[in-house]
């Protein structure tokens, strides 16, 4: 029996911190939960630096503050302002057992790439994305847009990046959009070890109207990979599921839905809606 050492409610953590676009990881014993930082009445998202909270597994009623672990100006292509958002991270043990923060900033074409020897300790810039020759995915007109990044490690070593964005509005309007894609890396979690492949794209009439917008996060349970997403619909998160890391996704459903649309087969809306980032 679980017995929590105080009520677990919604929301989970003190109403003076905003932690959108969660990304909740377990490594040893803890919970950790990534994610932006906005700030109270800020004129802008994700304006704060990263922060990180955690519990233990069998208590997720004792949340512990674990500090600053990433501050914008520690990211070289940081410009002064301060206005300058640092948008929806992920972290993974590298095949090294060494923690690596991937994250892009505002007016960044690239991901970038942060490392550390501790889940929630201070992560410190290792580098941008890029390939054998030094190259920037992103970094080039007509490249596939790089955002939001999503980091899988499998179970054999090999490690693959997911990213990916469908504007519905003008952003990175240089850049091409191509729904959802993956690029493995190299053990050294940031040189490119091949080309990206689309995994499924922004216009893929088997997602019955639920194309992919951002928010990649994948996981492997059991034998299969799991991609959560949020589609085009923006109030929802949905998932895609393969027997492959890279290739044969197939749309699986509705996660959760901040309108109740869709989530159980419901038609009717029954809140007012909004981005649905996890």
């Amino acid at each position: 029996m679980i017995i929590l050492k105080k009520q677990a409610f919604n929301p989970y953590l003190p109403t003076y911190e905003y932690i959108p676009d969660g990304e909740p990881r377990v490594f040893g014993d803890r919970l950790y939960v990534y994610g932006s930082h906005d700030r109270a009445g800020g004129e802008n998202y994700c304006l704060n630096d990263y922060v990180c909270w955690s519990a233990p597994v069998d208590d997720l009623s004792d949340w512990r503050f674990e500090g600053t672990i990433f501050k914008k100006i520690q990211e070289p292509l940081y410009n002064g302002a301060d206005i300058a958002n640092l948008y929806a991270p992920d972290v993974v043990k590298g095949v090294d057992g060494r923690y690596y923060l991937y994250y892009c900033m505002e007016n960044s074409e690239v991901i970038s790439v942060a490392v550390c020897d501790t889940p929630a300790g201070k992560y410190e810039f290792l580098g941008h994305v890029h390939d054998e020759s030094g190259y920037e995915p992103g970094s080039k007109e007509g490249d596939w847009i790089q955002f939001d990044p999503g980091v899988l490690v499998d179970d054999d070593g090999r490690v693959y990046l997911y990213s990916g964005f469908h504007p519905f509005f003008p952003f990175k309007e240089n850049r091409a959009c191509v729904g959802a894609h993956v690029t493995e890396l190299k053990a050294d979690m940031v040189t490119t070890a091949g080309e990206p492949k689309v995994i499924f794209s922004r216009h893929d009439e088997s997602f019955q109207g639920h194309d992919f917008f951002e928010a990649s996060s994948i996981r492997k349970i059991g034998n299969a990979y799991y991609f959560v997403y949020s589609s085009q619909q923006c109030h929802e998160l949905c998932y895609a599921t393969s027997k492959y890391p890279d290739r044969d996704f197939t749309f699986g459903g509705t996660l959760i839905s901040n309108m109740d649309l869709y989530y159980e087969g419901n038609r009717e809306l029954l809140n007012h809606g909004g981005n649905n980032h996890g």
